[in-house]
């Protein structure tokens, strides 16, 4: 009873429900873990009474929280302070307010927090028997802002959409192009990216976008390298060798192009870091200086220790846990003396950090200048690499030895290990939740909207012990009303909306308190269903795709109950993100013709006899062209693939659905997904090119010149406002 206690005190579940009316408890040793990886030791009977002692002598007898959280529309929760404590607030630009209780400390601290703007203020409690605290005070806005209007935009993997320009993988000038032709010429509003976070160096890298080394920071990759400035300053030798490798960077993108190669990640780094060498090496003018050391004093710590993590990297390999041990924190002794010498290299790699920034700040310019109302939507990855960069600077956010994941459930036996670190909640709110707020402050400087990748994980997430299978893990709770808060503070600064990936299993709340405060959901067509639970009950199973290729919660291979009717469009939620397919489903022309269930059956991936699987298929589709057809929204009738394309997005726009979003390669016929959740070497997972119906890769510039595109974009241009 005293370990479930103290599990249950540090927000460790002790059991978890699959499926309703079947309850799983979870093991002790598991708990054990769980509880020694935010620092509680629970191995003994003895060390659990210690350690509930602490907690009696500590937290529980704190005159605060460790942060306090307040909004208009809700009080901060407060303990029971003696009358007679002071409350006295700074507020971050320096002012002071005080206030001596005269009854419960929770109305005189709301009143005091109805004073305050919006910010992360500081509060100070001085109780009459001589205790006092002081607790970060963080003032946010009941909502995140909303998106304006309703609009229409594009869904893309960067990598995939390449140009005549681009050296082999699609760029941020793609993006700007992206940006400036569609919404001048589509009227599209926005434009939704996989994550931009840096990677893990290699060869060989990752190529997930969903298992970054630093969320913290753009990976330079996607530079464009001739939209540099300091590029038309080359000369001489430099001049020449640039000239080499962008003549090398052509031949690789024919590859791809017209060779029908894989997107070679590792290939496109070697030639653009090499450019980029030649590139800082070249004397900044002095307003270019100047710039540069603004943004230095901007970022600050943040950016040298990441600088300084890839500096290292270079010399010890990209898994901090093995380097010397003396540099295995940024702040110790040895890296301390060692940075001096890495000037040069920690200088490069801010600089590259410099150079990424200006060009994601020019794709939203390009954005908003071709009308778009939103303009660039940023995807937030649920975790990092655990010995990637963010891991070796925040080495005290993380825990230690965990790994999230999904339990076991009715879709998956085995659960699953994403491989990815947790952040401990307790040293988030230890420490003003200031890791959360620089994140997302750092994703929204160039974004009009940021979508959120499992955003359930704002209130808990499935923490396996290190060795252990996915079935031996425990959820631990987040506080969600302090994640919520820190995120509306930030988007609302930042005049951002919110998107929430909320597909899989969402415990009962969740989606009503992300809805309360402003957060849209994403509704995928083909699970939008009633399974008993009303509109928008969609997606409530199993976490189907959360695997290293891509930490996302799709539903694919899911067999709808034969009562889950299809939810007729006016039942839609109207505060989502409404799209036809995502990155880890398959393309709309894969499922219409079948392709998506031969792939799969070549891959040794179906649930079931293939036979049974394509029957499923089959029935599903016939029940949608049906449902289509009887709406009115399928004339050209249902043998024609293209129509149909058109007929699920015509159904889209039926919806009240704030963002309807169209998955780029559905525009042209792509056949292939991106990503293959379950695959690794079996399928080319995030390496491959945007094509047509015939697998045959479309530049940028075929996908503006394309038919079939303009076909389907006329639909949403004329019936989206």
């Amino acid at each position: 009873m005293g370990r479930a206690r103290l599990a249950r005190l540090h927000g460790i579940a002790t059991s978890y429900d699959p499926a309703p009316g079947t309850r799983v408890q979870i093991a002790d040793d598991t708990v054990v873990a769980v509880l020694a990886a935010l620092g509680v030791d629970a191995s003994t009977p003895h060390a659990v009474r210690t350690a509930l002692a602490a907690y009696e002598d500590g937290p529980a007898r704190a005159l605060l929280p460790r942060t306090v959280v307040a909004r208009p529309g809700r009080p901060p929760d407060l303990p029971e302070l003696p009358e007679g404590t002071a409350l006295r607030v700074e507020t971050e630009d320096g002012e002071a307010d005080e206030q001596v209780l005269q009854g419960p400390a929770a109305p005189a601290a709301a009143a005091l927090a109805r004073l305050l703007p919006p910010g992360v203020h500081v509060l100070h409690a001085k109780a009459p028997d001589g205790r006092s605290a002081r607790a970060p005070l963080i003032v946010a806005p009941d909502r995140v802002p909303a998106p304006p209007g309703r609009s229409h935009g594009f869904l893309v993997q960067l990598y995939s959409l390449l140009s005549r320009q681009s050296w082999g993988m699609g760029d941020l000038g793609d993006l700007a192009d992206l940006a400036a032709w569609s919404g001048r010429a589509l009227g599209t509003g926005f434009v939704q990216l996989n994550p931009l976070h840096a990677a893990v160096p290699g060869p060989p890298t990752d190529p997930s976008p969903y298992r970054p080394s630093s969320r913290r920071f753009p990976d330079p990759v996607h530079l464009r390298i001739e939209q540099i400035p300091e590029y038309v300053q080359l000369a001489g030798a430099d001049r020449l060798r640039a000239d080499e490798l962008a003549a090398r960077a052509r031949a690789l993108r024919g590859e791809v192009l017209e060779a029908g190669a894989l997107i070679d990640r590792d290939a496109v780094w070697a030639l653009k870091r090499e450019a980029l060498e030649l590139l800082v090496a070249v004397p900044l003018s002095p307003g270019r200086r100047a710039a540069y050391c603004d943004f230095l004093a901007e970022q600050g710590q943040a950016l040298e220790d990441h600088a300084t993590w890839y500096a290292l990297a270079e010399r010890h390999g990209p898994d901090w846990r093995r380097w010397p041990v003396g540099l295995r924190s940024p702040r110790s002794a040895d890296t301390v003396r060692l940075r001096p010498r890495l000037s040069d290299r920690i200088d490069f790699h801010c600089r590259l950090a410099w150079f990424t920034d200006q060009q994601l700040a020019a794709a939203q310019r390009a954005a908003r200048d071709a009308g778009m109302a939103v303009g660039l939507v940023h995807d937030l990855a649920v975790g990092v690499h655990p010995s990637g960069a963010d891991t070796w600077a925040q080495q005290d956010a993380f825990a230690a030895g965990m790994s999230i994941g999904a339990p076991p459930d009715a879709f998956n036996a085995r659960g699953q290990d994403w491989g990815l670190p947790p952040w401990r909640p307790d040293a988030l709110a230890a420490a003003g939740y200031a890791p959360y707020r620089e994140l997302l402050r750092g994703l929204l400087r160039h974004a009009g909207a940021l979508r959120i990748d499992h955003v359930m994980g704002l209130f808990r997430l499935w923490w396996v012990p290190e060795g252990r299978p996915p079935t031996e893990g425990a959820y631990v709770r987040y506080d969600g009303e302090a994640m919520l808060s820190v995120l509306a503070l930030e988007a609302d600064r930042a005049g951002a909306a919110v998107i929430g990936e909320d597909l899989g299993t969402v415990e009962p709340g969740v989606r009503e308190a992300l809805a309360e405060r402003g957060v849209l959901g994403t509704s995928v067509l083909w699970f939008e269903r009633d399974y008993g639970g009303g509109p928008g009950a969609a997606g409530d199973g199993a976490d189907a795709a959360g695997d290293v290729n891509g930490a996302a919660d799709a539903a694919d291979g899911r067999e709808a109950p034969a009562e889950a009717r299809i939810l007729a469009p006016e039942e839609w939620r109207g505060d989502c993100l409404a799209t036809v397919t995502t990155h880890d489903l398959p393309s709309t022309a894969a499922r219409l013709t079948g392709e998506d269930v031969a792939l799969r059956a070549r891959l040794g991936l179906l649930a079931g006899p293939a036979e049974r699987e394509r029957s499923r298929a089959r029935c599903e589709l016939a029940e949608w062209l049906g449902e289509l057809t009887r709406r009115g929204l399928l004339p050209e009738g249902p043998g024609d693939e293209e129509a149909a394309v058109r007929a699920v997005h015509r159904f889209l726009l039926r919806t009240p659905a704030r963002m309807v979003g169209v998955w780029l390669p559905d525009a042209v016929g792509d056949r292939r997904p991106q990503n293959l959740p379950g695959t690794w070497d079996e399928y080319p997972n995030w390496r491959l090119p945007i094509a047509g119906p015939d697998g045959r890769p479309q530049t940028l510039e075929e996908l503006a010149a394309s038919p079939r595109l303009h076909a389907l974009m006329r639909e949403l241009g004329d019936q989206s406002r």
